[in-house]
């Protein structure tokens, strides 16, 4: 079984507004839409959405979108992160829908560009290749501002974020998207081990790669064929840029 976890706890304070980030539309439905039904449509058989800041809010975001949404009631569940500390925390909260089986992909619930067909490639590629994780990547001209996707002859090294990134590194075009698929139970226990000892005092997901390494798993990354569905909204523009490319692809309200 392979299910997802939705990050969508934040507020989104670059958008200029007091709703939560994830409920604001794209052609006509809240962005966390799309995450959901991307998973869904990849062969994910369950949801969480974790949400936190006006979490009400985008439970019923959600419930309205749906025509239908007692025909989904089944398929998708929220986990309730209080505080955001980090995304290792927001996984962690929902550690009873984890599991000790199967497969867990993580997504974004700002990143409405995202398709089933992108995330049901890397999700038989995880399984094909029996990985304790994949990194779902892509390739960018301009890799300014992301982590980056450090390889080598066994595969994914690490992930090196642009602020830790040596000069060599930040040539590197392959990066990290945010996404990723993990052996539910390599992630259940690897998020036990995470600390926030860091400059945030948060807990990172990522850092569950190395742990999970250390275990002797599999860890790799897969890139996307298209680089746009990594784009993250964070801002109003940047929303309409989202809109503007899911219009080119033959989507409409």
């Amino acid at each position: 079984m392979t299910k997802a976890i939705i990050l969508a706890a934040g507020k989104g304070t670059r958008m200029k507004s007091d709703k939560p980030k994830v409920v604001h539309k794209a052609l006509g439905k809240p962005m966390v839409y799309y995450s959901i039904e991307a998973a869904y449509g990849a062969g994910c058989e369950q949801v969480c959405v974790i949400v936190g800041y006006k979490a009400d809010e985008v439970k019923e975001s959600i419930k309205d979108t749906y025509k239908d949404y007692n025909s989904m009631s089944d398929v998708i569940s929220y986990a309730l992160q209080e505080e955001q500390l980090g995304t290792g925390h927001a996984v962690r909260c929902a550690g009873d829908f984890i599991g000790d089986t199967g497969n867990i992909i993580v997504l974004c619930g700002d990143t409405p560009l995202v398709t089933k067909d992108t995330l049901k490639k890397a999700i038989d590629k995880h399984i094909a290749d029996n990985n304790g994780v994949t990194v779902i990547s892509a390739i960018l001209e301009d890799s300014f501002g992301y982590g980056r996707i450090i390889r080598d002859e066994n595969g994914l090294s690490k992930i090196v974020e642009e602020k830790d990134a040596t000069c060599e590194e930040r040539l590197v075009k392959e990066v990290n998207s945010g996404m990723y698929i993990f052996n539910a139970k390599a992630l259940k226990e690897a998020l036990l081990e995470i600390s926030n000892d860091n400059a945030q005092g948060e807990y990172y997901l990522p850092d569950t790669i190395e742990i999970i390494k250390g275990k002797g798993l599999k860890v790799d990354a897969v890139p996307m064929d298209n680089p746009d569905e990594i784009r993250g909204v964070n801002t109003l523009d940047q929303l309409a840029e989202a809109e503007e490319i899911m219009k080119s692809r033959g989507e409409v309200i």
